[in-house]
């Protein structure tokens, strides 16, 4: 009996720590793009007074033979024609559990387009697998964004 009740007492233990010690995706993170691999820019994310999680660029990175814009040029209203650096480019994003965060949206102020988004965070919270799409999951692009200490 007595090895019951111990055995009975790790397994709370064990969950209770595992809830508790859970991280969420606030922080830094440094973005990479999906076709080069290249770091993109530092984006923060941030927890809203909703409930809700939000990201902010924060820092857009040079490469090789390409100057990030400055302006969202092709962004639709109220993106356009609006600084990138420090402009909200995640939003309304939920915590669905521990590590997966979904019906957000996200803008690519690259190219203007504006996707639905799902994010889905390693369980060392290191690494999220972030998902832009249009309507289905399928149709969509992919990036690994790594956590930025």
């Amino acid at each position: 009996m007595k090895n019951i009740v111990n055995w009975i007492g790790a397994c709370a233990l064990t969950c209770l720590s595992s809830t508790i010690f859970a991280q969420d995706i606030t922080g830094s993170w440094q973005s990479i793009d999906d076709k080069t691999g290249s770091p993109k820019g530092i984006v923060e994310i941030k927890k809203d007074q909703n409930g809700t999680y939000y990201g902010i660029i924060t820092k857009l990175t040079p490469r090789v033979g390409y100057q990030p814009k400055e302006l969202c040029v092709n962004c639709p209203a109220p993106y356009t024609n609006k600084p990138i650096l420090g402009m909200k480019a995640i939003s309304d994003l939920k915590r669905i559990n521990d590590y997966e965060y979904e019906k957000g949206k996200i803008l690519d102020p690259n190219t203007g387009r504006l996707y639905s988004l799902k994010i889905k965070m390693s369980q060392n919270g290191t690494k999220i697998n972030i998902r832009g799409y249009y309507g289905f999951s399928t149709i969509g692009r992919s990036q690994t964004w790594v956590r930025v200490n």
